[in-house]
This record gives structure tokens, C-alpha cells and sequence, in this order.
């Protein structure tokens, strides 16, 4: 997966279980199967891939549902939320471990300001300005 590269940690960790919605979610709906994601569920995961670079938490990022920064668009964040109440009971079969961490990290509070230029992406820039 080619979105891998700039992710790490617990944002790539977010990163997948967003995937593995969104695969649950397409599959049901517009019936892609093995073929991969139709094209508007392929955007929303780039959408989302790029949200998640310039988090401004993080490392330290919360569940979006605890977050008190709304970094998605309203229509993105109504679909994020359509699919994540279609696939998310449904991704303890699938991917019982990823679905577990998802709701454990649920249950942490989210911290009150982000520091600054702390995203993923400030990391990133930091490092090649460095080389």
C-alpha cells in the first residue's frame, strides 16, 4: 500500500483500521468484492490518509470521535461517520485485534490543546530541512 510510506506508528495504526472500514463498507455497498475500493471510497481513504499526516496531535492523536479539532470537511466527516457505524461492528470478525485497539483507545480522553507543529507532516519537513 503505497500510503504506508509517510505513516507510522499510531497513525498508521489508524490508518488501517480506517482502511479496513472503508474495504467492510464498499464491499456492502457498492459491491466491489475482490476488485479493490470503487473510486469514491479510494478518495475518501486518501482524504482520510492526508488528514491523518496533518493531525495536529500527532503521535498523540485520539479517536476523532473524542477530538476536539475537526480537521474533516462536513461531507467527509458525514460519510467517515456513515461508514464507521456500517463497518465498525462488523470488523470483530474480520479483524478482531484492530477492532479491539479501536475501542480501548476510544476510552482515552483527548488532550486539551496539540502542541505545536507536532503533526506527522511538521516531523516530516523538520527531517528533510535537516538532510
Amino acid at each position: 500500500m503505497a500510503f504506508e510510506q509517510l505513516l507510522s506508528g499510531k497513525l498508521l495504526s489508524e490508518f488501517r483500521t480506517i482502511f479496513a472500514m472503508v474495504e467492510i463498507y464498499c464491499k456492502a455497498h457498492h459491491g466491489s468484492g475482490n476488485a479493490g475500493l470503487c473510486q469514491d471510497c479510494q478518495d475518501f481513504t486518501e482524504y482520510a490518509h492526508t488528514r491523518l499526516d496533518r493531525c495536529p496531535y500527532g503521535q498523540d492523536k485520539p479517536t476523532c470521535n473524542k477530538c476536539p479539532v475537526h480537521c474533516y470537511k462536513p461531507h467527509m466527516k458525514a460519510k467517515a461517520r456513515e461508514i464507521m457505524v456500517y463497518a465498525g461492528p462488523r470488523m470483530l470478525l474480520p479483524h478482531p485485534i484492530m477492532a479491539i485497539r479501536h475501542l480501548l483507545s476510544e476510552r482515552k480522553d483527548a488532550p486539551v490543546k496539540p502542541p505545536v507543529e507536532c503533526s506527522n507532516r511538521h516531523l516530516r519537513i523538520k527531517v528533510n530541512i535537516k538532510d
